[in-house]
């Protein structure tokens, strides 16, 4: 629809993902909504009334044209992660919570204990500081070895919002052929949270299981999620799966209440487990393809003709897609990110630069500027590139249960009650505990003890070659 139509937008891409063809012109205008102004939950699409006029006219001198402004004002759009960021925090708000004193020490110990881990050596770059690095949780690995360059409060259990979608993904996604079709049934809408982030699927029309990928990777749409968990046997079986596979992975701060990450009363995870929910995904072709995928056409309603239309859709990982006021990161290609009243922002991106793969997560910042968590994820890849190969690690990310067991065997299947122990053992993990912000006292000896004790036995997990581009899909 010529100057109302979606801008392609920058991103890292997989070697490997064929190309797909061309996209059609769509518009974000056409993109169907029920949310309400005064929904207080958010999620990456859920909008902000208060906001709108002021974005509107943000949104023109952007570049947006005025008609597609108007449209997108009138209809609450603007104050989605498109163009508007989560309101800011009362300032009457209470103080923010503390860690746990004690947490998980799955992967290491020092990863259980509170604030900054870091093991910073002569020639590293020094690791941002707190007023840069305000979330309450972040971790930063090498994507294919598991090794954690740094940590803060990784394993605090802490409400997920959208990034949970990477659990769905792991769980469901190898379930269906991206061919099959579904049409979908009011009850397979039923059950959506008030304010729900949504891609615009509507009752009684087929959508192909690639088709709702789509939704759920670029706009994380909870129907898209609603409606494969209705194929996938309903909501409360997937809830059911999901929690199987997370402790399959080892995963043990997430506790999945909903399918979609949508907040709910004890839904938690932590940096650490959303790290391996990516990692595991990672592993899947398709999952690679709709994480690193910036925009897409989506089916519409049928015209008069009897023929589907389709809008254009984006991506609302900004690091991939960019935004008015940030560009997309060099590298990223991916993962999730999500924004809820509870949650605040989340994001986990994975980044190549060289032959270095990294993983970052970040988790509820502090500061509540305007695409934050963004902006801390880049902070923490840009400091994880210069400092890869010049830190020890503090940790590692383990593999699932079936091929991790702390004996150095690849493969743990078979090992019954003493695979359970000896895996317990070696995620329970070793190195020198330390709460500073940056850990500058540990000695050589006890550098090289924890390399010996904690890496010894990791998993490297090869990721294909990430490459610059874009990426677009029509189908």
């Amino acid at each position: 629809m010529g100057s109302g139509s979606i801008r392609r937008s920058a991103g890292a891409l997989f070697r490997g993902v064929l190309s797909a063809s061309r996209a059609k012109a769509g518009t974000f205008t056409d993109v169907p909504t029920t949310f309400s102004a005064s929904t207080a939950s958010t999620d990456p699409t859920a909008p902000n009334a208060s906001a709108t006029t002021g974005n509107a006219g943000r949104a023109a001198r952007h570049g947006f044209p005025l008609r597609t402004v108007a449209a997108l004002a009138s209809s609450g759009l603007l104050a989605t992660p498109l163009l508007a960021g989560t309101a800011h925090a009362d300032p009457k708000e209470p103080k923010a919570p503390k860690p746990p004193a004690k947490m998980s020490q799955i992967g290491g110990d020092r990863l259980g204990t509170p604030g900054v881990q870091v093991a910073q050596t002569p020639g590293a770059p020094k690791l941002p500081g707190p007023d840069i690095l305000t979330a309450r949780s972040w971790i930063v690995s090498d994507a294919e070895s598991g090794k954690v360059l740094a940590a803060k409060n990784a394993h605090w259990q802490l409400a997920p919002a959208s990034t949970l979608k990477m659990l769905f993904a792991d769980t469901v996604l190898p379930k269906f052929p991206k061919d099959q079709k579904h049409t979908v049934k009011p009850a397979d809408l039923a059950g959506m949270g008030a304010g729900s982030s949504l891609v615009g699927i509507r009752e009684n029309l087929s959508y192909s299981v690639h088709d709702l990928w789509l939704g759920v990777f670029l706009r994380s749409g909870n129907d898209a999620v609603h409606t494969l968990s209705a194929m996938n046997g309903g909501t409360e079986a997937t809830v059911t799966q999901m929690q199987r596979h997370a402790k399959e992975l080892n995963a043990r701060d997430t506790h999945v209440v909903t399918p979609d990450g949508y907040d709910a009363p004890g839904q938690v995870s932590s940096a650490y487990d959303l790290s391996l929910f990516a990692r595991s995904g990672l592993q899947n072709p398709d999952f690679r393809e709709y994480c690193s995928t910036a925009s897409a056409q989506f089916p519409g309603d049928k015209g008069k003709d009897g023929k589907r239309a389709s809008f254009g859709i984006q991506n609302t990982n900004r690091l991939l897609s960019g935004d008015y006021d940030i560009k997309p990161y060099p590298g990223i290609a991916g993962v999730k990110n999500g924004s809820t009243t509870n949650a605040g922002s989340t994001f986990t991106g994975v980044a190549q630069r060289g032959d270095r793969k990294l993983l970052v997560t970040v988790m509820n910042p502090e500061k509540k500027e305007h695409n934050e968590a963004y902006r801390e994820a880049a902070k923490l890849l840009d400091w994880g590139f210069a400092a890869a190969g010049k830190v020890e690690p503090v940790g590692r990310l383990v593999g699932p249960r079936s091929e991790d067991d702390g004996s150095g065997a690849e493969n743990a299947k078979d090992k019954g009650k003493n695979a359970d122990r000896s895996t317990q053992a070696a995620l329970d993990g070793a190195g020198a505990k330390s709460g500073a912000w940056t850990a500058l006292g540990l000695t050589t000896g006890a550098l090289a003890l924890l390399g010996v004790v904690a890496f010894a036995v990791h998993r490297r997990w090869p990721l294909p070659e990430l490459v610059r581009g874009r990426r677009r899909s029509g189908k």
